[in-house]
């Protein structure tokens, strides 16, 4: 699943850990307004005093990205760094931080990243929200040059080696 089926809108998945739930929020609004998005759907935390370690909401969500039950998600902390990891575990998931325009272009064009990882520590509220807004509108190229190498990461994911990997 490349996670871009939005015929009908984009289903977007939000995972936080305690330290982002503002950011949190304030992206869940701006979906729940963007004519793009059918359906936003929050995997956690509840709030600021919810410490469920932030692998538990990234790898739920990142599930809901590979099970197809999501077209996307944004993972949500301090760094964003951890979030991208923990979504990164599970298989057939592509998940960057991107902290400017360009890298989140090429999270999707070049690498079909499905799931968007952000760090509110790092990046202001305006910023964040220009980046999901530019993130909704790019779509991996299947038939482009990076398709190949994105071949390779998914063999390799596979099959544990890049023997046929060329």
């Amino acid at each position: 699943m490349d996670g871009n089926d939005t015929t009908q809108g984009f289903r977007i998945g939000l995972a936080t850990d305690d330290a982002a739930v503002g950011l949190r929020d304030y992206l869940a609004d701006l979906l729940r307004a963007d004519p793009r998005v059918v359906e936003v759907i929050d995997f956690g935390v509840r709030d600021q005093d919810d410490h469920t370690p932030y692998p538990i909401p990234c790898i739920r969500a990142a599930e809901a990205v590979r099970d197809g039950r999501i077209d996307r998600a944004i993972v949500l902390g301090g760094t964003g760094l951890g979030e991208a990891i923990s979504a990164n575990k599970v298989r057939g998931v592509r998940a960057a931080v991107a902290t400017d325009p360009f890298s989140l272009e090429r999270s999707v064009l070049s690498n079909n990243c499905q799931v968007l990882a952000l760090g509110e520590r790092v990046i202001g509220y305006p910023l964040a929200g220009r980046l999901v807004t530019d993130w909704l509108g790019y779509t991996f190229d299947q038939g482009s040059p990076s398709a190949a190498k994105v071949a390779v990461i998914e063999q390799y994911e596979a099959t544990g080696s890049l023997d046929s990997a060329g």
